[in-house]
């Protein structure tokens, strides 16, 4: 699965970890979804370097390769759950893990150059696009189904999972400088509620591009009830399909925000 992938590691205030890179071209900072790195994760990445892109994958758990399995994900879960570097439940708070991840953004782009790096999180990682984004090289942060802080309670529902502080450097890029932050989630995706999207409009105004796919009972596409992987384990890779639609747009979103 991972033939075309260049194995690295990474290394920033005493913490190591495999990053996995492929392509050539601005920079991405891909971030896994639970249970790690599986195989529509990392033909995700693929089409990301098919694009015309340098693509980091870091690894922050699970067994990279292996196929997904509710057992594993449950398990996956737990071990995040418990872990030092996922704050599962904070509202006005990243997770430690964004530092890390910040520098390896700022070292992906010292090496691409370029105007910047994208970042895109997935469910568990979803909302660190948004975290990563308070450093002026982070040009093209994508949110999909962020699911932190787990919506336990009104106040998490709305949550970006961001302190006001860094919140308030990302407001300040998007009026100042019109930077734009993207969204994408299923309708009736449990883990990522609307009531987030609702936030990030009222925060970002226009500057947030919130693309929401109809998951509801009877929908035309027959997307399920329980779809929450846009644009890997959920994708449906036909034309003119609302999950291709909105890979298409990432894809878009990266040439657009990366290419000057």
């Amino acid at each position: 699965m991972l033939e075309a992938f260049e194995k690295t590691e990474f290394s920033h205030e005493g913490i190591t970890r495999p990053v996995y890179r492929i392509g050539s071209g601005p920079g991405v900072v891909v971030m896994h979804e639970v249970p790690g790195i599986y195989p529509a994760v990392a033909e995700f990445a693929e089409r990301v370097a098919g694009a015309g892109f340098t693509v980091a994958m870091p690894e922050f758990f699970g067994t990279t390769g292996r196929d997904l399995s509710p057992s594993y994900i449950a398990g996956q879960l737990a071990r995040a759950c418990v872990s030092a570097e996922f704050h599962v439940l904070a509202s006005r708070g990243s997770s430690p893990v964004t530092v890390w991840l910040r520098a390896l953004c700022r070292a992906l782009h010292e090496e691409r150059g370029g105007p910047g790096v994208g970042a895109i999180g997935m469910c568990l990682t979803g909302n660190f696009a948004l975290a990563l984004m308070v450093d002026p090289w982070v040009m093209a942060p994508v949110l999909s189904q962020p699911s932190l802080p787990f919506p336990i309670g009104k106040e998490r529902r709305r949550g970006l999972h961001l302190s006001d502080t860094d919140l308030d450097v990302v407001r300040g890029r998007v009026c100042d400088e019109g930077r734009r932050v993207l969204g994408l989630r299923f309708t009736g995706d449990p883990l990522c509620p609307p009531e987030r999207f609702e936030r990030l409009r009222e925060e970002l105004g226009e500057g947030f591009e919130g693309i929401e796919i109809d998951s509801s009972r009877g929908n035309p596409h027959g997307i399920s009830r329980s779809a929450h992987s846009v644009v890997t384990k959920d994708l449906v890779d036909e034309e003119g399909h609302p999950t291709r639609l909105a890979l298409d747009r990432v894809l878009g979103f990266f040439a657009d925000c990366l290419r000057s």
